[in-house]
């Protein structure tokens, strides 16, 4: 039996521009996802993810054949969803791609996955996936996700990693920077679940529908992810989060989070990821979880609780 983990994420500036090669600073989180396998005698593909309770939300049987590779057997049983079945599929075909060797074999596997974060909270789900599979098959977890999902690769960095990184693509390649961001006022910053979860490719659609010439906010966006790091106190960090939603609200053509929400928050807001669900940051001299609460926004965390 061997047992792979990977770290969820949250990428804290550089959204949708990272994509463009502009610097992002990422963060590894507390929470992430499990995969367990083990070897079993029988040609077939065992298949059981588990949510941060231990509760089956999804299940299915699929056979290992040597034309075909792999056919779902019952994608609609009990506990099992046609999408991910396929999406399943789509990712082990690539692996087999990648190493035709791993799913070669008249041996099957029983495989296990296990989220310690609810899945619709966005922090990588399919990440955390895609990086413990590459792990056991021994395949690059960024021409995985390339070949799969899509998106940066900012996500597979931090799955790899329990330390701050900045992240950054030069001609399509990822250049990964630890970082030392260690901020002294972190008992002042919070995450907040929007209780709404956002899909990150209809996000980058959007994005690449919007954006035009980004050579000055990319230049922008690099000057304060450096300052960001850099930053000392709360007071200045409030000041660049708040620049920082201005150029991504300007570049996407929407509307920052603080002033469709939260308008009257004594403190700074800032989305992370694709805007319009999933979390945000807050910095605030007080504690702002009274505040949100009011509002029907129940899963606040400390900066403690989200950040290894």
């Amino acid at each position: 039996m061997k047992h792979f983990y990977s770290n969820g994420k949250l990428l804290i500036t550089g959204e949708y521009v990272v994509l463009d090669g502009a610097k992002a600073l990422a963060l590894p989180t507390t929470f992430g996802q499990s995969l367990t396998i083990e070897s079993i005698p029988e040609s077939k593909l065992i298949w059981k993810s588990l949510d941060e309770k231990g509760l089956v939300w999804f299940e299915n049987i699929f056979g290992l054949d040597l034309k075909t590779l792999l056919q779902a057997s019952n994608p609609s049983q009990q506990h099992g969803n046609q999408d991910i079945s396929k999406r399943l599929v789509q990712i082990l075909h690539a692996v087999h791609k990648l190493n035709p060797d791993i799913l070669n074999s008249d041996k099957g596997f029983k495989i296990t996955t296990q989220l310690d974060f609810p899945r619709h909270w966005g922090l990588g789900t399919s990440s955390t996936l895609i990086n413990n599979v590459a792990q056991w098959t021994n395949t690059d977890a960024f021409t995985l996700l390339k070949t799969t999902f899509g998106g940066s690769g900012y996500d597979i960095a931090c799955a790899q990693t329990n330390h701050p990184i900045l992240y950054a693509l030069h001609k399509g390649k990822p250049h990964i920077k630890e970082v030392a961001f260690n901020p002294t006022f972190q008992s002042q910053l919070y995450f907040i679940y929007l209780d709404k979860k956002q899909n990150s490719r209809d996000g980058i659609a959007h994005y690449k529908e919007q954006k035009g010439s980004l050579t000055s906010e990319i230049s922008e966006i690099n000057d304060i992810t450096s300052k960001i790091i850099a930053c000392k106190t709360l007071k200045t960090f409030g000041t660049l989060i708040s620049a920082h939603e201005t150029i991504i609200a300007k570049v996407t053509k929407q509307n920052p989070v603080k002033s469709l929400l939260f308008p009257d928050f004594n403190g700074s807001i800032k989305s992370l990821g694709a805007w319009g669900g999933d979390f945000i940051l807050a910095a605030s001299e007080e504690n702002p979880i009274p505040y949100f609460k009011e509002r029907g926004f129940h899963t606040v965390l400390p900066y403690s609780d989200m950040i290894l």
